[in-house]
């Protein structure tokens, strides 16, 4: 029979760390902290596999479930000593989400259930404290309506100002018992007016309740949202932990706290987290009271006025501390934990391996490896490729003048400059526009994610450095300052307030997420510095991995970008954007307009010198390492002019009349150009294109070979081959000029001659392509496109419904697709190599900095892949990560 539910507590339970597919996250570290003997309320977890059935069975449950759940309450409520809705000794419980990936914030959760007009009674006799019960009946009326009833939370915020108002209090902790018996009155109103029937008070009603919101939960806008930002297939599904109620609100011996074994900005080894006195949890995660710090020395470090956690709860703070070193070193990695302490006692809620920003990754898994808690391959795998973006790009510059508004916490690092948007529906739109924004608000809230992904940066007015904003920030990879308390934002009339100035939507701030510095206006920015931590993971990286990493590079910035961030060649060099540049586009216009072959030789003579120059320059560049050149690619009226002022200039330069340019345009425009008279298609029609830009090269890699004193061996690709005569044809015209290059010179001149594969027809003949090709590159951005027979340019229209109707799981264009475009690489892998075994294989469309690609890559046994010079580093890494898993 299945077992649906898994008990903990009492230092035993059912499950591992190690069953986290079927626990979640948080029931299987839930089961392992109990085998540790820390102090875990009891509770239990109904597992992954029962979403899955929610889902597959039209929202119901297995048989056997509703008696299970019902033994697991009896058997929490025997280990703390209580019983589920009894009038004199109430047991109350939490319901939570669980799911395997970290989903912060994204699912429900149901505190204080179990409680209703006769059970408070109970809780407040037990407990010796009627304001705390029913503060904690006013928090699940509110929690539970929202939650699973579906009536906001703004309702009963509402309510609770205008009492608070009416009363002259500022703090929820003014609120007396009769206050609060008030308040809980005013909700059930609340609640009967928009349901239509009153709030629940039978126990079992309320958890079953709080158990369909939170599987129900793992289909919201925001989870999905979320899992497609972070990858996590729907699949997976969520567990539903519940557990004793342990309560931080009662009274001043009683807390609530988020803390990070180390510092998840920096990486720094020190206490890191928040609590407040007289709270419960979602009181410090929601950014709704700012919280305090744990340590005192975080707290003379900030300024801050208020008691550490150290200084106002010294030995319940040395108990936690030691908790800390035991699960850091017990899960080998820095922590996330939950905590709560009753009248001195400290119960942990949760651990999880903590969300951390790029910077904090590398220095922790150095330093844990240094420590001798991990080894080096276990180092490597710690860190996720594509966070490494967040330290490839530019920070402020500390030269620059600042006009700092105010300061807020540092919460999640980096800087980022954009306009104002106070609404995250807003900010997307914004986006989309190709603006740069930065999301205001006075906290973000789960339903925020996707203007806070489509923001360069997020700010908030209240909340820590554990809330919502700065954890999902932080795996998202924006800057965030929160808590900045000095602003003022009027969401109503779309501004904010700030040292004297009004600030509206559409005015340009800064924000520096590492300083917590909000600013006016623009702010410059430097290049990184790629050194300490980042480096030596990299150079571990480098000692395991087997594939290696070019660059797409084809200006001298771009190479030398690669260069720096370590690439091993160039493995595309796009030809066609070295036309485009001022000084030539005349020229390559006026080949376009040539009326016969004389006149194109003519003006590909003026081309010559400066397609010399820039191979020149980046084989200097590149100083020994493969450089491989695609000829030119893209249909020609690309390059004809647009504009008026662009037609009548070349029609002086080239001495003809406008109305003959326009002629040729009409002539060369295509249905589809992409599948028109392009690539190899240009070579055939005119050869003296491909002979110019061969010459080049060879006249380049002879000059810069004299000058270092070493051979150049240039690659030169053939794009968009169908059939080896293609390639045959295209072979020889290179052939011929470089026999003629090499006597003009007197010097030897070694060189590839090799293609790309972006067709499928190529892939599939490749066996008899390789007889003439010396190496392949898969151009898997138009390989792609052929083999679904989507436009790259136009599928954004429809890729998202896709994807939502699990079509496509992942965007093709961004992670390969394996069994179809996947499919043809590896059939010319193996075909190309029967013919020739030392054929050289690379790939070099987007997918070459694409982690999951890159995994591929190495599964089929490609040589390199080549990527973005930005993507480098990433590739490096996810290079190596899949060495290691192979």
């Amino acid at each position: 029979m299945t077992k649906w539910v898994y008990t903990f507590g009492d230092g035993k339970a059912d499950g591992r760390a190690e069953m986290k597919n079927l626990l979640g996250g948080k029931g299987a570290n839930l089961a392992e902290m109990s085998h540790l003997g820390l102090p875990v309320p009891p509770g239990f977890t109904i597992t992954t596999e029962v979403c899955t059935y929610f889902y597959d069975h039209g929202r119901t449950y297995p048989d056997t479930l509703t008696g299970d759940v019902r033994a697991a309450v009896a058997d929490v409520g025997a280990k703390v000593g209580a019983l589920f809705g009894d009038a004199d000794n109430p047991l109350l419980v939490s319901v939570r989400s669980g799911a395997r990936a970290s989903m912060p914030g994204m699912m429900d959760t149901v505190l204080n259930l179990g409680l209703n007009d006769q059970t408070v009674l109970g809780l407040a006799k037990q407990a010796g404290d009627e304001r705390f019960a029913y503060d904690s009946y006013r928090r699940f009326i509110q929690m539970y309506s929202d939650v699973v009833l579906g009536v906001g939370h703004h309702h009963f915020e509402e309510i609770l100002e205008i009492h608070k108002e009416e009363r002259g209090y500022t703090l929820d902790t003014e609120l007396t018992p009769d206050d609060l018996k008030a308040l809980i009155g005013e909700y059930k109103k609340k609640v009967a007016a928009k349901l239509g029937k009153p709030f629940p008070t039978d126990v079992n009603e309320q958890l079953w309740g709080a158990i369909g919101a939170v599987f129900g939960s793992w289909r919201n806008a925001r989870a999905e949202t979320y899992r497609r930002l972070n990858d996590i297939p729907e699949s997976w599904g969520t567990a539903v932990n519940v557990q004793a109620m342990v309560f931080g609100n009662m009274g001043e011996t009683s807390a609530t706290g988020v803390a990070f074994t180390r510092n998840p900005s920096t990486g720094t080894a020190e206490i890191y987290g928040e609590y407040l006195i007289n709270a419960q949890g979602e009181d410090v995660v929601a950014g709704i009271r700012t919280p305090q710090y744990l340590s005192k020395v975080a707290r003379v470090t900030a300024g801050d006025s208020k008691p550490s956690m150290e200084e106002s709860l010294p030995e319940v703070y040395a108990q936690l501390v030691d908790v800390f070193h035991r699960l850091e070193r017990h899960y080998r990695d820095m922590q996330d934990i939950e905590f709560t302490v009753q009248r001195g006692k400290l119960w942990m809620l949760q651990t999880r391996s903590g969300k951390r920003t790029a910077k904090a990754a590398l220095k922790i898994a150095v330093e844990l490896a240094n420590e001798g808690l991990i080894d080096r391959e276990t180092a490597i795998t710690r860190v996720d490729p594509q966070m490494l973006d967040q330290l490839l790009h530019p920070t402020l510059d500390p030269k620059a003048a600042r006009d700092v508004l105010t300061r807020g916490l540092p919460a999640s690092p980096g800087a980022a400059s954009g306009i104002i948007s106070f609404t995250a529906d807003d900010a997307e739109k914004l986006a989309k526009e190709g603006r740069k924004v930065i999301l205001v608000r006075a906290e973000t809230s789960p339903e925020d994610i996707h203007g806070m992904h489509a923001a360069q940066g997020i700010l908030t007015s209240r909340g820590g450095m554990t809330s919502h904003a700065a954890v999902v920030a932080r795996g998202m990879g924006r800057p965030c300052v929160s808590g900045a308390g000095a602003l003022k934002i009027d969401a109503q009339a779309l501004t904010l307030s700030v040292a004297g100035k009004v600030l509206k939507r559409g005015d340009v701030i800064t924000i520096d997420g590492a300083t917590g510095e909000v600013m006016l206006g623009e702010v410059p920015t430097v290049q990184p510095e790629l050194s300490g931590d980042f480096s030596t993971l990299m150079g571990w990286a480098d000692g395991v991995r087997r594939l290696k990493v070019r660059a797409n590079a084809e200006t001298p910035l771009d190479a030398e970008t690669a260069r720096r961030f370590g690439a091993e060649g160039i493995g595309l060099c796009r030809t066609e954007h070295m036309f485009f540049d001022a000084d030539r586009i005349l020229a390559v216009r006026e080949m376009i307009l040539a009326a016969d072959k004389k006149g194109r030789e003519a003006a590909l003579a003026k081309l010559l010198p400066v397609q010399r120059g820039d191979f020149v320059k980046l084989f200097e560049i590149m100083a020994g390492l493969p450089v491989t050149i695609r000829l030119l690619d893209p249909p020609l009226h690309e390059f004809l002019p647009h504009t008026e002022d662009e037609l009548a200039e070349v029609a002086a330069a080239a001495g003809v009349p406008v109305s003959m340019i326009k002629s040729r345009a009409n002539e060369l425009a295509e249905a589809n150009p992409m599948l028109g008279h392009r690539g190899c298609r240009l070579g055939i029609t005119y050869p003296e294109i491909y002979e110019m830009q061969a010459r080049a090269i060879f006249e380049a890699a002879i000059e810069v070979g004299a000058k270092a004193g070493s051979t150049v061996v240039p690659e030169i690709m053939i794009p968009l081959v169908a059939t080896k005569a293609e390639l045959d044809i295209l072979k020889g015209k290179v052939a011929h000029v470089a026999e003629a290059v090499a006597k003009e010179t007197g010097k030897e001149l070694p060189y590839l001659v090799g293609t790309m594969i972006e067709l499928p027809r190529a892939a599939l003949r490749a066996g008899e392509i390789a007889e003439a090709a010396e190496f392949f590159s898969f151009g898997t951005n138009d390989l792609t496109q052929t083999t679904f027979g989507i436009s790259r340019d136009d599928a954004a229209h429809f890729l998202d419904d896709y994807l939502r109707a699990g079509i496509f799981h992942k965007d093709p264009f961004v992670s390969i697709d394996e069994d179809g475009v996947g499919e043809l690489v590896k059939i010319a892998a193996e075909r190309g190599r029967k013919t020739r075994p030392a054929l050289k294989l690379g790939i070099c469309g987007e997918h070459g900095g694409d982690p999951a690609s890159i995994a591929f890559c190495e599964k089929v046994g490609l040589d390199y892949v080549s990527c973005s010079p930005y993507r480098v580093p990433i590739a490096r890494l996810a290079a190596a990560q899949a060495a290691l898993r192979k």
